[in-house]
């Protein structure tokens, strides 16, 4: 693993110790990820594109805004952390996306797609307002621009004549139309040093000699016609940008020159490079899809350390094959998750039933809107972090009818080390917020399964599935769809949970249990529309209340529970939440974090003692 002081000084090292620093780098991150996990596959198709970039510019001062921030890694090496890499993505260590916390050469925190160039040409026209002088770059992959707010941010770039450069990173979507070889060999030419150099020139003549300006309108109109008619770079140049490109982005001796170029091109610069994601490690570019993000791994093989045990996405999608089975009218629809939600075998079992939309939520849950009022019945199966950006189209195009469609929001909850950007920790509360929205909280395999097929055959309206990352816990029985369960009879204090998070409960009340405290334990099926009956009978009794939930506090399930029995005129004499207050949640293991956040059973089980003590 490359070290802090193996790096050397990359503004001036030549173009073949850069391409060697390259291959090193390769071999650190592999050598990292293999024993952390992480994203693997993208940050091996940005080596040379990183290395050229800080070759080029002074991120201290010049501004460098990833999209989604899966390809960081090199970057995180070559600005001061080589040596904390064994600590990627672990508790307490540095984080595996950008985070200006962490780094000033970190511009801004990244982890969902399609913003980057909105944030870019934020700052690009924060800086001319301000009068100050740096660079603004962006680099945004091919995968993002199928989400409609990288569009917004292009065209708003183009326009807006900023000083700021887009890097797309295209490693394969094939962006560019195929249009023979004239094409391909006009873009090489038009690449070369001397072309470059001779473009430079002739604009900076033209500029200054009597006629030159007119001049280098009608030439400048006469090349434009031929390049539209023959090279693929017209989408962006009617944006408003100069289009560098297709280039190679993996000869890092090309990217340097290019993008010096680029750095004294005034206006908005577009550079499009072309790699090969997983580049350099033969089992990610053989399978890009399978090492995008990745667990400990054996760097000879491939193959993972840890055995693949089942999911909740795994049941999820299952399940979804068995109605669909049954049911022709059943549709899956993903964001660009296949395999994270569980569909891999849906999409093969059901191709004309299933929909990838790309990285388009919004647009997702739209035409879930659509086909729901058709008839069908849609399931769209999304990261309940991605799921926020959908809550427009939740409430004006799904709710407002009525229409019947199911949300199966996975990574509900602590999500671990991907951290802030990921957790799924809102939808609770914004989902509470949409009128007839039903959410139901499995805390088990059988519970998912059971509740999926009420979700899709029973009810109406709009309904959201919550269920979290991994696979279940000790509990593994099927409450059934009720509104909530009693899962044991107690006097002094009643403890209440949902989804996975009734394991810690129930661990609590076997600590009190050992303590001499009688706990009663209620878990609840659904958080949405809330049923109070089961907790008001409970602390008739007890008159204590703990909630527990990993979400944050605002509109939490036990200040709205804490609440209607207010309402109702039977608040519990002492009530306690326990979530995740009102501050983002750093990265780590889930245990880790619930023991942060005092969300385990022990530090519920001190938090039950203290109130049963001053009760």
């Amino acid at each position: 693993m490359i070290q802090q002081a193996d790096i050397p000084d990359i503004k001036h090292i030549t173009d073949c110790e850069a391409e060697a620093l390259c291959t090193r780098l390769r071999a650190s991150i592999i050598d990292s990820v293999s024993k952390t996990g992480g994203h693997l596959a993208s940050n091996l198709g940005a080596v040379e594109i990183t290395v050229a970039l800080h070759r080029v510019f002074d991120f201290t001062r010049d501004r460098l805004v990833f999209d989604v921030g899966h390809q960081c890694y090199t970057h995180k090496i070559l600005t001061g952390r080589a040596d904390e890499m064994p600590s990627l993505r672990t508790f307490s260590g540095i984080a595996g996306f950008p985070k200006p916390s962490e780094s000033v050469c970190d511009a801004f925190i990244a982890g969902h797609a399609s913003n980057s160039v909105s944030v870019a040409t934020g700052m690009a026209r924060g800086r001319t307002l301000m009068g100050e002088d740096y660079c603004v770059i962006t680099l945004i992959g091919d995968g993002a621009l199928t989400g409609g707010l990288a569009y917004e941010g292009l065209s708003d770039a183009g326009n807006s004549g900023e000083r700021m450069i887009v890097i797309l990173n295209d490693n394969g979507m094939s962006i560019t139309k195929n249009v023979g070889g004239i094409a391909e060999h006009l873009a090489r030419q038009r690449l070369k040093p001397q072309y470059l150099r001779f473009k430079k020139g002739y604009r900076k003549i033209t500029s200054t000699v009597p006629g030159g300006k007119t001049l280098y309108r009608i030439t400048h109109r006469v090349k434009k016609a031929v390049k539209e008619t023959l090279l693929p770079c017209s989408f962006f140049e009617d944006m408003g940008f100069t289009y560098l490109g297709p280039v190679d982005g993996h000869d890092v001796k090309g990217l340097t020159r290019l993008l010096r170029y680029a750095k004294d091109i005034e206006g908005p610069v577009l550079l499009h490079v072309r790699t090969v994601k997983g580049k350099g490690y033969t089992p990610a570019e053989r399978n890009p899809d399978q090492f995008h993000g990745v667990g400990r791994f054996c760097v000879q093989t491939g193959e993972p350390l840890s055995g693949g045990s089942s999911n909740f996405s795994a049941v999820f999608g299952e399940t979804l094959c068995e109605l669909a089975q049954a049911d022709r009218r059943i549709c899956a629809i993903t964001a660009a998750m296949r395999d994270g939600t569980g569909l891999k075998e849906f999409a093969g079992k059901f191709p004309a039933r299933y929909f990838d939309v790309g990285i388009a939520e919004g647009h997702a849950a739209a035409m879930a809107a659509g086909m729901a009022k058709q008839g069908l019945t849609p399931v769209f199966a999304v990261y309940s972090t991605f799921l926020q950006r959908s809550y427009d189209m939740l409430i004006h195009d799904i709710a407002i009818q009525g229409l019947h469609v199911i949300l199966a929001v996975d990574r509900a909850g602590l999500v671990g080390e991907d951290g802030e950007t990921h957790h799924g920790v809102f939808d609770v509360a914004f989902l509470d917020t949409v009128p007839g929205m039903t959410v139901l909280c499995p805390a088990s395999f059988s519970e998912l399964r059971t509740m999926l097929a009420y979700a899709v055959k029973e009810l109406s309206g709009p309904v959201a599935l919550r269920y979290p990352r991994g696979g279940e816990g000790e509990y593994t029985a099927d409450s059934g769809t009720g509104h909530a369960a009693l899962l044991r009879q107690g006097e002094d204090i009643t403890l209440v949970g949902y989804g996975v998070m009734i394991n810690e409960v129930l661990r609590c009340a076997d600590a009190l249990s050992s303590c001499g405290v009688s706990a009663e334990v209620i878990k609840l099926n659904t958080i949405t529309p809330i049923d109070v009956t089961l907790v008001q009978s409970s602390i008739s009794k007890t008159t204590r209340l703990l909630v527990a939930e990993d979400v944050m506090d605002a509109n939490c399930v036990g200040r709205r529970l804490a609440a209607e029995l207010a309402l109702a005129g039977t608040p519990a004499a002492h009530t306690v939440l326990c979530n995740l207050g009102s501050s983002f949640v750093t990265h780590g293991s889930v245990a880790e974090l619930r023991k942060l956040c005092g969300l385990d059973g022990e530090s519920l089980c001190r938090k039950a003692l203290e109130v049963c003590k001053h009760g």
